[in-house]
């Protein structure tokens, strides 16, 4: 999830620095419904999970943020930088959708959308430490920094994306999709793209990011991966996250270098432009990793039939359903109904499902609570080892943040939209027959209890 976190960080600064206010990025490909009832809607069932929410008849308690009527919940969002508000329209969706059903054991969800604005993490952890009972389908590029207070507040957090490595699989957390902390996320990805696909590109790999902290780390990690498949990455450069105003060096010094397969970290408007300088010197690649931010609608309109039809853009969808096919997926088509009935008009996007996953975890766990307590909802979602969302990802196993990610799915740009790519499905819509690869660099490490002087035991 690095890649989309930093494509919306790139063009935040982007926009800022251009036009003195920040844009409004679309973070993942959309699927609008205008109209229609939600299915199962008042059931609280979604997808394969039965009995996600339902009435019940709880008395009070001593937890922080619970009563006995509701459950107090904060989900972090950069919203007040980015302007996109999906993080917090999939809290509306999902609560909305839960207490009609009855709510968790019958209590109510009380979610409050804490703005981190980019660069407020700390704040916002702050201020959800004395009153949340937990954080719950959020995400924030600079995650990292408010990680030391959420642990020495005690608060759990299930993720909808994690970014920085101080965040990703520190304690007192869950990732609906696996933190898989010390393997690379995009390795099965990349042996597809480079030994099956387009074996002649190993040869010689590029890649390209924005200018941003965080893509140091990320840039490294794929370098080592790459290069333990046997890839020579022989082009790595980072352009202003403030900013190009003409792409034609980038485009010389790629053809240059005779870049056959070219990795792309930031925003998929940049890249657009990108391939639009290739496409003028008449430069093609292999392939280009567009990555899951330009997993979008935008994205298709933006690069155009020209380019799209000559260079071949894909993106690891890293075990996510893929949105334009919702009609042949239960979970999410009764994902796009019931955002038409809770939030019509507002898209389903890539970071929407997968916000909805992790909402769809914490209910469950907390769902399987007799006693609601912090450690009894953390305790029951790690105890998933297949969690699949009822439906909406491939199975994930949660019970370690040391598991290897076993699935990917690839989707490729086409002037006509997004398709599912020919890379091999060996279960259902995913690939899970990849080796994983564990990383030998130094990259950090998740921050745990002990680094703030805490202890599972003071954690109830």
């Amino acid at each position: 999830m690095k890649r989309l976190l930093i494509g919306v960080l790139a063009l935040g600064l982007s926009a800022t620095a251009c036009s003195g206010r920040s844009a409004a990025p679309s973070t993942g490909t959309s699927t609008t419904s205008t109209g229609g009832a939600a299915s199962s809607a008042s059931a609280g069932a979604f997808g394969t999970l039965q009995n996600v929410c339902h009435s019940g008849t709880p008395t009070a308690s001593t937890a922080q943020g619970v009563t006995a009527t509701t459950i107090n919940v904060g989900t972090l969002s950069d919203v007040g930088f980015s302007k996109n508000p999906e993080l917090g329209d999939a809290a509306k969706v999902f609560t909305s959708w839960c207490n009609d059903a009855g709510g968790i054991n019958g209590r109510k969800i009380v979610d409050t959308v804490r703005d981190s604005a980019l660069m407020q993490v700390p704040q916002r952890i702050l201020e959800a430490c004395p009153k949340d009972f937990a954080l719950v389908g959020g995400s924030a590029a600079f995650d990292g920094t408010g990680t030391a207070d959420r642990l020495k507040c005690l608060l759990p957090d299930y993720s909808a994306q994690t970014d920085m490595v101080q965040a990703t699989g520190s304690d007192l957390q869950v990732v609906a999709y696996g933190a898989g902390v010390g393997y690379s996320q995009y390795s099965n990805y990349f042996s597809w793209l480079t030994k099956e696909a387009y074996p002649d590109s190993a040869a010689n790999v590029g890649i390209i990011a924005g200018d941003v902290p965080i893509t140091k780390v990320d840039v490294a990690q794929d370098t080592e991966s790459l290069t333990a498949l046997g890839s020579h990455v022989g082009y790595s450069d980072l352009y202003p996250a403030a900013g190009v105003s003409d792409w034609t060096p980038y485009a010389e010094a790629i053809k240059s270098k005779g870049v056959k397969g070219l990795v792309f970290l930031g925003d998929f408007r940049s890249l657009a432009v990108l391939e639009k300088a290739l496409d003028d010197i008449g430069y093609k690649l292999d392939w280009i990793d567009a990555n899951s931010n330009a997993y979008t609608p935008q994205f298709i309109q933006l690069a155009g039939t020209q380019v799209l039809g000559t260079q071949n853009n894909y993106a690891d969808l890293g075990g996510v359903f893929p949105l334009e096919e919702a009609a042949s997926n239960p979970a999410t088509k009764q994902l796009v109904d019931l955002f038409a009935k809770y939030a019509p008009g507002e898209p389903v996007t890539y970071p929407v499902v997968r916000a909805f996953s992790a909402w769809l975890l914490f209910a469950t766990a907390a769902g399987a609570c007799s006693d609601l307590t912090r450690p009894c909802v953390f305790q029951n979602a790690m105890k998933q080892t297949a969690w699949t969302g009822g439906g909406l990802q491939a199975p994930a196993d949660l019970s370690s943040v040391t598991a290897q990610p076993k699935c990917f799915n690839v989707v490729q740009a086409k002037p006509a939209g997004w398709v599912a790519a020919d890379f091999k499905p060996t279960e259902g819509a995913y690939r899970c027959d990849t080796p994983a690869l564990k990383f030998t660099g130094d990259y950090g490490k998740p921050l745990t209890l002990a680094d703030v002087g805490k202890s599972m035991a003071d954690f109830k």
